[in-house]
C-alpha cells in the first residue's frame, strides 16, 4: 500500500472521529473486538482446563492399581508415601506439590551434604546424577517418572496442568531475574516443550532434555506460553510418552 492511500484512510477515519455517530461506531468495533478476544481466551481456558481434568481423571483411574502397588513398596521402610514440596505456581502463587517419595525419610536433613554434588551449581536449579539418597525404588521410579504421577492430583485441583512450565522451587524464584519470572505466567505442568527435549519447534522432534540448560529452559517456556494451543498440549503429552520410555 503506497504512502496516498495510507493517507487517504487516515483522513477518512479522522473524518469519521470526527462525527459522533462514527465516534460510536468506531468505539463499538472497539468493544466488539475487545469482547472478541475475551472470549476466544475464556474459550481456550475452559478447553485446556476440560483436557486436564478428563486426561489426570481418567489415568488416575486407569492406573489405581498401579500407584496402589507403589504406595506399598514405598511404604516398606517406614516412611511417608507421598513427598510434599512447597512449588511456585501461577503468577507466584504457592502450593504444595506431590510426588511418590523416592528418597530417604532423612533426605531434606542430608541436603547440606550434598549440595557439593550439584551439577548446575552455577546457575539456579539442582541437580545430582547420582544422589546417594535415592532408595532403589525411587531410581525406578524417577527413570520412569512415575514418582511425578501424583502431581494428577494437583492437576485435579487446578493447581497445576497437564502441559506447562515445570514448577519451580521458592528459593529458585527469588534468584529469578525479571525476564525468568516470565515462565510463571502460566500454571505449571506435569511436562512442556523442554521436558521432552523440542528445541526447535518440529511436530515429532524428541531430544534429550539433560542438554538443555536453564536459560534455554525459560526461553522454551515462555514460547509455549506464546503459542499454546489445546493442539500444541495434545501434542506434547503424545510426545512425553516416547520420551519417558526411551528416558530422553
Amino acid at each position: 500500500m503506497n504512502d496516498s492511500r495510507l493517507n487517504e484512510l487516515a483522513l477518512r477515519r479522522l473524518r469519521i472521529a470526527q462525527n459522533p455517530i462514527g465516534r460510536w461506531w468506531l468505539n463499538f468495533r472497539l468493544r466488539r473486538a475487545a469482547a472478541r478476544r475475551r472470549l476466544s481466551t475464556a474459550t481456550a481456558r475452559i478447553v485446556k482446563r476440560l483436557l486436564d481434568v478428563t486426561v489426570a481423571g481418567t489415568t488416575l483411574l486407569l492406573f489405581s492399581p498401579v500407584f496402589i502397588v507403589i504406595a506399598l513398596i514405598v511404604r516398606r521402610d517406614g516412611g511417608p508415601v507421598l513427598f510434599r514440596q512447597r512449588r511456585v505456581g501461577f503468577a507466584g502463587s504457592e502450593f504444595e506439590m506431590l510426588k511418590f517419595r523416592s528418597m530417604a525419610v532423612d533426605a531434606e536433613k542430608r541436603l547440606a551434604e550434598v549440595m557439593k554434588l550439584n551439577e548446575k551449581a552455577s546457575g539456579i536449579t539442582f541437580k545430582i546424577k547420582n544422589d546417594p539418597r535415592v532408595t532403589r525404588i525411587g531410581r525406578i521410579l524417577r527413570k520412569t517418572s512415575l514418582d511425578e504421577m501424583p502431581q494428577l492430583w494437583n492437576v485435579i485441583r487446578g493447581e497445576m496442568s497437564l502441559v506447562g512450565p515445570r514448577p519451580a522451587l521458592p528459593r529458585e524464584v527469588a534468584m529469578y531475574s525479571l525476564a525468568e519470572r516470565n515462565r510463571l505466567m502460566a500454571k505449571p505442568g506435569l511436562t512442556c516443550m523442554w521436558q521432552v527435549g523440542e528445541r526447535r519447534g518440529g511436530v515429532f522432534e524428541i531430544g534429550n532434555r539433560n542438554e538443555i540448560d536453564f536459560p534455554e529452559q525459560v526461553r522454551l517456556d515462555v514460547r509455549y506460553i506464546e503459542q499454546q494451543s489445546f493442539f500444541r498440549d495434545v501434542l506434547l503429552i503424545l510426545k512425553t510418552i516416547p520420551a519417558v520410555l526411551f528416558g530422553s
